[in-house]
Parts: C-alpha cells; structure tokens; sequence
C-alpha cells in the first residue's frame, strides 16, 4: 500500500511540476501576444482582435493550473499572524489538519461547480462574444483539471497532517 502511495504522490508531483512550468511557459507566451498587440494598434493602427482573447485564456489557464503546484510546494499565503499565536501543537492541527480540510472543501465544491459548467457549455455550443467566437468548453474544462489536480494535493496534505499527528512519519519531515 505504502508502494502505491508514493508512487501516486511521485504522479501528483510530476503532474503539478509540468503544470507549473506550463504556467510559466504561457506567462511569457501572453507577454509576447499582448506586445504583439499593442505594437500592431499603437504603430500601424490596426488593432487585433484576438490578442486580448488570448491573453484572458492564457491568464486563466496560468492562475488554475499553477495553483496546484504552488500549493504542493507549501508556497501559499497562510494566516500565520493568527497561526503563530498557538502553540506548537495547536499549529500543527491548524496548519496540517483544519486549513487543508476546509480548503479542500471548498476546492471540492468549486471543481463540482466548474464541471457542471464546462459540460454546460458542451452541451450547448457556447462560443466566445468576440469575432473569433471562440468554443468554450475546452477552456472552461482547464478550471476542473487544475482544481481537480488541487484537490488530490489537499487530501495528501490533510492525511499527512493526521499521521503526522497520530506520530506518524510524513513527507514534509523527510524532505
């Protein structure tokens, strides 16, 4: 069993690395399409109509699939002014337990949510307002893979967080 959990905390990992990658791949990608953009309006007069439709995708597409990764690397912003006021023990529970519970609560339901209405725009064709008219179900099934991918990450930390409590070895304290 203890096989298999790493082997799918390794998967989780190496899929959270890439994504952040991407995410910083599309960063540089939506740079260039907005100067692109802007050199295009501002120096030949003749604005695209498509820059600022991928800069939106591409910006959507970094916030949710690098969550994850940012997350699994504990790089997130925690409440420590309200944290460090407890003892160790306290903030072991806080830290490990209850925020990565409520956290993946509300991630679950944000995924639910998401799917619903990728599959929404599926079923009913729904295409951008812009010229381009761009298929919309694609893009809005990028939220429920990077919050899908979140909620593993979550449930990872959150039984980590319990063995670490019942004295239990965990990741964090080994890397």
């Amino acid at each position: 069993m203890k096989k298999i959990v790493h082997k799918l905390e390794s998967l989780i990992d190496r899929a959270s690395h890439f994504l952040l990658i991407l995410s910083g791949i599309l960063v540089l990608l939506m740079a260039w399409v907005v100067t692109y953009g802007v050199v295009k309006r501002y120096a030949f007069h003749a604005p695209d109509p498509y820059t600022y439709e991928i800069s939106t995708m591409f910006l959507l597409f970094c916030g949710v699939l690098a969550v994850a990764a940012v997350e699994n690397l504990d790089r997130h912003v925690r409440n420590d002014m309200l944290s460090s006021r407890f003892p160790k023990g306290v903030q072991l529970v806080l830290l490990r337990i209850i925020f990565p519970f409520f956290a993946l609560i509300f991630v679950a339901l944000l995924t639910w949510k998401s799917v619903g209405n990728a599959l929404y725009a599926l079923q009913i064709g729904q295409v951008s307002a812009s010229p381009w008219a761009v298929p919309l179900a694609p893009i809005k099934f990028v939220i429920p893979i990077g919050y899908g991918l979140l909620c593993l990450i979550l449930t990872g930390k959150f039984c980590r967080g319990l063995a670490q409590l019942k004295g239990g070895k965990n990741r964090s304290e080994t890397v």
